[in-house]
């Protein structure tokens, strides 16, 4: 059992739509222990290291309550910590930065909610129930968005009039701490200097595409909200605004809202089902459709991608699905052959890290997804720059 002399600096929350990752740092960067707590509101579990249990949440603040319990039958105090890193999915036009949590910026967060409507308010439900039980440990925000302010106008600009697009009506692109964590991560994988031109996959319940141009996120799939771009577990993914403008005169706003953020996507496709896991197990033609939904689109968009940075020099996958479906990843890197992808079978089947054959034109890798450490390293700078 852990003692609270060896509690770790800092506690990372990553609040997703159906998920509450977890994660205990100390101030080298080390990380001490980990865990999720998966399935929220479905078939749900905790796991913390390399302990499941298998126990019911209804909603995240209970899977956050189970957590903070857990952890302080482990001898954590979380009023020990020198502070709490939050990745919070929409900082809008304002949060573009990693930040003390402040009453003024919790209402901004709280301001974007609308952007976000799956996780802001998970991400604000965990900073407040933490501001409660412990108020004097601060709390740091990082943004999912931020990493994509390097894209142009040109790609962020919807082609509205100007008077409304004042307002916020634009692209921000989500997912922004894994691709950030992807640039950092790839040359130690590698041991090569980051790839020029770098299409970048991450595939989980929430799914996007990112093209990196010397570093920089020139375009990716997600927009005004995390609702565009891919087919996802629960969410439409991209669809003619007509046809929601339908859909709100049939069925009002609210459950227009409900339908293509919770019911849609992977679940609404197969008829029950939104985790790919249980898809590659179910031998059903709607599993097996909506996994073909899912790699179809993540192929088209992924030529619109290359044609944005003009080629395409390597892939790279990471998230849940990302990192662990081999069958995906073949499905779409067999779609990409045109482009010089050549993928080595056995590396795939092996679950190796690096996937492309010696005569493919396009480097493959795959990058455990790091979100937590990257949101622990903003924490901690920010820490130092005050002291």
């Amino acid at each position: 059992m852990a003692h609270q002399a060896d509690a770790p600096n800092i506690l990372v929350l990553n609040a997703g739509s159906s998920s509450i990752k977890f994660a205990l740092f100390d101030g080298h960067l080390n990380q001490t222990l980990s865990g999720i707590a998966e399935g929220i509101g479905e078939v749900s579990k905790l796991t913390i290291g390399t302990d499941v249990e298998n126990t019911p949440f209804i909603d995240h603040r209970a899977a956050l309550s189970a957590v903070l319990e857990r952890l302080k039958t482990r001898g954590f105090d979380l009023k020990a910590l020198a502070a709490v890193g939050h990745r919070v999915v929409h900082g809008g036009a304002k949060l573009t930065q990693p930040v003390r949590l402040t009453p003024e910026v919790r209402a901004e967060i709280n301001n974007c909610t609308p952007l976000a409507p799956l996780h802001n308010p998970h991400n604000l439900a965990a900073i407040d129930m933490l501001s409660e039980l412990a108020p004097d440990v601060p709390q740091y925000a990082s943004f999912d968005t931020s990493f994509h302010a390097t894209n142009p106008t040109v790609a962020t600009r919807y082609a509205i009039p100007r008077m409304i697009e004042t307002k916020g009506i634009r692209r921000y692109g989500f997912h922004g701490l894994s691709y950030a964590s992807l640039t950092q991560t790839l040359p130690l994988v590698s041991d090569q200097k980051l790839p020029s031109r770098l299409l970048a996959f991450h595939l989980g319940n929430g799914a996007s595409l990112c093209a990196i141009l010397n570093g920089h996120s020139v375009a990716t799939t997600m927009g005004y909200s995390p609702l565009d771009g891919l087919t996802m577990g629960t969410r439409s993914g991209g669809i003619d605004a007509n046809a929601v403008l339908r859909l709100v005169a049939d069925n009002g706003l609210e459950r227009t809202k409900a339908i293509l953020n919770h019911e849609s996507g992977l679940l609404g496709l197969s008829g029950g089902k939104s985790d790919m896991r249980n898809l590659m197990l179910d031998a059903s033609a709607d599993s097996a459709f909506a996994i073909e939904h899912f790699c179809y689109w993540s192929l088209r968009h992924a030529g619109s991608l290359i044609a944005a940075m003009e080629g395409l020099d390597a892939i790279a996958f990471t998230g849940g699905i990302g990192e662990n479906a081999i069958g995906v990843r073949a499905r779409i890197l067999r779609g990409l052959e045109w482009a010089g992808v050549r993928l080595d079978v056995d590396a795939n089947h092996g679950r190796k890290t690096r996937l492309h054959a010696d005569s493919s034109k396009v480097a493959i890798w795959v990058v455990p997804a790091q979100e937590e450490r990257m949101i622990a390293a903003d924490t901690l700078s920010i820490l130092r720059d005050t002291a």
